[in-house]
């Protein structure tokens, strides 16, 4: 692998993380915004600014899980990444357009893992970072709508008396906590998968040719330049600050209609959620679980209030995400090898 070839690399694993603050920032901002509490473009920074300041909290768990738990460490090479990251970026762009809340997270590793298998086959998938992935795939919606839902009957119980338009005073002043609590769980997990894969890809560079790189270019199992960690935060909080507004628009209007007191409560139900994931170790979707809150939070009132169709046609994004990468990433490391 060559000094130029890596840092292409390096380039498109920024934009991936780019894209990832770009695609979930409806994640960190759709209650905060279909409640009014802020105008986008103050509710974007104010997410931005958290995603960052994730960095200053959290571990590097999930950075470890994803650079030596989903595929075997010895069969990576500039290719399985490329059409890991190609994957994973195609299929983002893909339910951007359509206004899809899909997970960046599972794209990425559905990319990882199409590409492992394009290379050597089934033997190169480690499975006990697939299954704990899979596992979190259906518990972290589970437990965003299921904290959605008690929280928010909790909070009904205990603001019964007193009035609409006082609730809502109180609540779009908590709403902005909440917010911020989610976007640094978002940040904090979703930042650590970029910096994985970069991990991934320096370790690989590192073994081949430790002689013909820049000593900032090298890494070990046990050692992650901590350039790369801020370079991660720093991008996605950007991409944030773009956001991602036709997702914006789905998350926070067509699921169900939200007041400043349910955005408080699926805010924070999903940032509990993250929080408990991250520091396990275990990449989830920032989308499966605030949509799961948002669907608990418009459960706890009646479940007309949620609309179910829209909810189904985001299950399936969920269900197709992770083959559908995977394809595009065994194709992509086809490519790659043809190209490179």
């Amino acid at each position: 692998m060559t000094l130029e070839i890596l840092l292409l690399l390096l380039l498109l694993a920024l934009l991936f993380d780019f894209m990832n603050g770009f695609h979930d920032a409806a994640n960190s901002i759709a209650t905060v915004v279909s409640t009014g509490v802020l105008k986008p473009h103050w509710a974007v920074a104010w997410a931005a600014f958290f995603n960052f300041f994730a960095y200053f909290i959290f571990p590097l768990k999930v950075a470890a899980t994803i650079g030596k738990g989903i595929i075997d460490p010895s069969i990576v090479d500039h290719y399985v990444v490329f059409g890991a990251l190609m994957g994973a970026i195609a299929w983002n762009f893909i339910t951007w357009f359509y206004g899809i809340p899909s997970s960046s997270s599972h794209a990425l590793i559905g990319g990882l893992a199409g590409a492992a298998l394009a290379k050597v086959g089934s033997g190169a998938l480690i499975a006990s970072g697939l299954i704990k992935t899979i596992i979190f795939i259906v518990l972290s919606p589970m437990l965003g709508f299921l904290l959605g839902a008690i929280l928010m009957i909790s909070v009904s119980w205990l603001f019964f008396r007193a009035t609409a338009r006082k609730v809502d005073k109180v609540f779009r002043k908590m709403q902005l906590v909440s917010a911020a609590l989610f976007s640094l769980g978002h940040g904090g997990n979703d930042a650590q998968k970029t910096a994985g894969i970069i991990w991934m890809l320096l370790i690989a560079s590192t073994a081949a040719n430790p002689d013909g790189l820049p000593t900032w270019l090298h890494a070990s199992k046990d050692h992650l330049p901590g350039w790369v960690v801020v370079a991660c935060y720093l991008t996605i909080g950007l991409g944030t600050m773009f956001g991602g507004w036709r997702i914006v628009k789905t998350m926070g209007q067509k699921i169900t209609k939200l007041r400043p007191v349910g955005g408080f409560c699926a805010e924070t139900s999903g940032a509990v959620t993250l929080f408990l994931a991250t520091a396990l170790g275990v990449p989830v979707s920032t989308t499966h679980t605030i949509t799961g809150a948002i669907v608990g939070v418009g459960a706890s009132n009646k479940l007309s209030a949620v609309r179910w169709g829209v909810a189904g046609s985001i299950v399936w994004a969920w269900v197709l995400t992770i083959p559908c990468s995977a394809f595009m990433a065994g194709v992509s490391w086809w490519i790659g090898t043809k190209i490179f």
